[in-house]
Order: C-alpha cells, then structure tokens, then sequence
C-alpha cells in the first residue's frame, strides 16, 4: 500500500468536505424545487379553472349584450376589446407557468434518474479493507466513492462505474499509482454483489 503524506491526506479531507457541503446544497436544491413544482402545478391547476370560469363568463356576458341591444354594436366591439385583451394576458400568464413547469419537470426527472441508478448494478475499484468503522476517509455523502461494510471487514472503494470495462481501466491507473490490491466489485443498492475479473 502506498505511503500518504499527512498533508496530503488533510487536503484529502478538506476536498471531502467540500463535496460534501456541495452535495448537501444540491440536495437542498432539489427538495425546493419539487415543494416549488408541487405549489406550481396546485397554482396551474386554480389558474386553469379561473380561466375557464372567466372565459365562460365572458362569452356569456358577451352573448347576452349582443343580445340586448344590436344598436350598440360599437359598445359590444369595446367589450369584446377589452375581453380579448384580458384573455392574452391569462395566456401569457399560462405560457409563463408552463416554462416554469418545464423547468421543474428536468429537476424532477434528475432526481428520479437518480434514484433508478442507486438501484442499478455498478462497478467500483476496492483500494483498502479495515476491521474498524473509524475510517475518516470514507463519506456517504460522496457519490464517487464506496465505504461497505463485507463482514467482517468494512471495504472502502473508488469510482462508480456503469460497465466493467470502465472500472478495469480505472483500477489499471491505481494499480500504476502503486495501489497494487486494489480489484474490481460490483455492486447494487449499496451490497457488494462479487469479485471481478481484473482484466
């Protein structure tokens, strides 16, 4: 195993909590982008049905005063003026909550497409093992790297891979680096599944 300097290793923790904050930050992000999504969809939906309750009303108004008096035909041409100037405001107003639906809408799918990975099979690079949970190395909160408990032994891995191939390559480049133990899992919802092949 290759020798960390001290130094090298508090800059090491420095960057973990870095990510970390960042990490956390995301996470704030998008939880008040879904409470912002669910308030919007409520707002389109009550805007939805003012709309229609407003365009009823018009029309209706507007089919009774032409009704009454065919001899204030300039009248009924301001009303329906004014009612159409009405209507494109409403739709402004719609179009501008459906960009921001849209918006929200790729938060959303991001935290979904999220979720669906943790559930997928992946790959990474096992540098170390140890018998003792202390490991300040290891942070869940980073999502390139891996810190599993394999009885009895509690495995700290690198890398999050999509195919074996990717991962292989990775652990080569460790290997050069003088991390000469380091081998390829995989693994799903957070459980080592096996041991691959290192080539």
């Amino acid at each position: 195993m290759p020798f960390i300097e001290e130094s090298d290793l508090l800059e090491l923790h420095k960057d973990i909590d870095k990510a970390q904050i960042i990490n956390e930050r995301l996470l704030d992000q998008i939880k008040f982008k879904n409470k912002e999504l669910r308030r919007n969809k409520i707002q389109r939906n009550i805007l939805a049905g003012i709309t229609a309750l407003f365009l009823i009303g018009t029309l209706a108004i507007s089919s009774f005063t032409a009704g009454l008096s065919s001899s204030n035909s300039f009248d009924n041409q301001n009303n329906l003026l004014v009612s159409i100037d009405s209507l494109d405001a409403v739709k402004s107003r719609i179009d501008n909550l459906s960009k921001k639906n849209e918006e929200l809408s790729l938060v959303q799918e991001f935290y979904l497409a999220k979720k669906f990975l943790e559930r997928e099979k992946i790959y990474s690079v096992q540098v170390k093992s140890f018998v003792d949970n202390n490991v300040t190395l290891a942070s869940e909160a980073l999502t390139n790297t891996l810190f599993v408990k394999t009885n009895p032994f509690y495995s700290y891995s690198l890398g999050n891979f999509e195919t074996l191939k990717e991962a292989q390559s990775f652990r080569y480049q460790l290997v050069k680096m003088g991390f000469k133990d380091a081998f390829v899992a995989s693994y799903q919802d957070g459980k080592r599944l096996q041991i691959e092949d290192p080539y």
